[in-house]
């Protein structure tokens, strides 16, 4: 959520930055919705102080009672219209994020390590091959977009937990399983809810929502909360659910979008005059973890039009799969500054200033996908898939065979 205030004395920067987003606000609306808010709120608080210098009951009294009666009701009705206008403001944009519309304009930065262009086989069939992944008994148990993970790849899953935890914890990140249920309140915090999102599953009898990654749960750990130490950097590991809601006919094959998936992510809480720097430590732990691995990857700046509503800049790093020879993302890192934060109210405390923290999250692995891009890149002739070298000391082997 942007600051109101921030809005008014900087109308035509935010202007600027709708219009490179491709975002449709009515600014004259929301600013219309704020003077009203302010006007009966003068009124409210004019008349609180004439109540209270009014001793007994008099017909002024009565009069004052009845007219804060009609009144409180405007200003929350007044408050409501002014909130659902607010947030559908979208962060501002930092200045070195490209203009574009869609991913098609998303622009890469550099591109690392060797790709194989003969296709091979896709991970389906490797993981069918080797008793990997089974889909079949997945979807007869709970419908499309769901798989078991079997043998070793169970072993590589919590392998690269091991490797992944063992780099960023040496970086200061705290290790946490957060809760995957959330108040409806602290999802909406997030900026990834707006209006019951359709791609969340919600609770039928309970306001509570599934996280589709750890950064929605970990986020509201200090809702309301003033911090005095900072950075607070955690990974959290969550089972994710997403419902896939606007993707219907798109990577329906294998376990490439599928609607419960495991991740370790990465969530920061800074200084704001901090937080470009701690963006760039976790886009360089996201390269340190997949180079770690020896796949082939790209590094991309999303484009204005393709970033989401609370990221000022996202980055993302695309692995090579060659089962479909070509890149796909696997790694994704924004700094949402102090959007989020001030949603759901987490502020610092530094000497005499308190000021909103400013919160940034990035993949450190998703399972599913990593997974795939080593079954894919580590494929032998003879239909065994080789282990990375730096997993090998997490699992005990060192290829998987039939």
């Amino acid at each position: 959520m942007l600051d109101i205030k921030y809005i008014r004395e900087n109308l035509e920067e935010v202007k600027k930055n709708l219009k490179k987003r491709g975002a449709k606000i009515d600014l004259e609306k929301l600013l219309k919705f704020d003077d009203e808010k302010k006007d009966l709120l003068k009124k409210i608080e004019t008349l609180r102080f004439e109540q209270k210098k009014l001793t007994g009951k008099n017909d002024r009294a009565v009069e004052i009672k009845q007219m804060l009666k009609d009144l409180e009701p405007q200003l929350y009705k007044v408050g409501e219209n002014f909130k659902v206008e607010a947030v559908k403001m979208p962060n501002l944009l930092q200045a070195d994020v490209p203009a574009g519309k869609d991913e098609n304009d998303n622009q890469v930065i550099k591109e690392m390590g060797e790709i194989k262009l003969r296709k091979g086989k896709d991970h389906v069939e490797i993981g069918k091959a080797l008793d990997l992944i089974e889909i079949e008994r997945a979807v007869k148990v709970s419908g499309n977009r769901f798989y078991y993970l079997k043998n070793q790849a169970v072993e590589l899953e919590f392998a690269l937990v091991r490797y992944v935890l063992d780099l960023v914890k040496a970086e200061g990140f705290q290790p946490i399983i957060p809760p995957v249920l959330i108040k409806e309140e602290m999802a909406w915090g997030s900026g990834h809810f707006e209006a019951i999102n359709d791609d969340a599953y919600h609770l039928k009898n309970d306001p509570l929502v599934a996280i589709g990654t750890s950064e929605q749960s970990i986020l509201p750990y200090f809702a309301g909360e003033i911090i005095e130490n900072l950075p607070q950097r955690f990974v959290g590991f969550s089972t994710c659910l997403r419902r896939e809601a606007g993707s219907y006919g798109k990577d329906v094959k294998g376990i490439l979008r599928a609607h419960q998936f495991d991740k370790l992510e990465m969530f920061t809480f800074c200084r704001g005059e901090d937080s470009k720097k701690e963006h760039e430590l976790i886009i360089d732990l996201e390269e340190k973890i997949v180079s770690g691995l020896a796949l082939p990857y790209r590094i991309i700046s999303v484009c204005a039009g393709d970033l989401g509503l609370p990221s000022a800049k996202t980055i993302d790093l695309e692995t090579w799969m060659p089962g479909e020879s070509r890149f796909r993302e696997t790694h994704s890192s924004s700094n949402c500054t102090d959007f989020q934060s001030r949603r759901l109210k987490i502020r610092y405390k530094e000497k005499d200033k308190v000021d909103f923290v400013h919160t940034l999250n990035g993949t450190a692995v998703a399972i599913g996908r990593i997974l795939i891009a080593i079954l894919e890149n580590y494929q032998q002739e003879d239909g065994s898939v080789k282990v990375p070298e730096v997993l090998q000391k997490y699992c005990g082997f060192e290829e998987i065979k039939k």
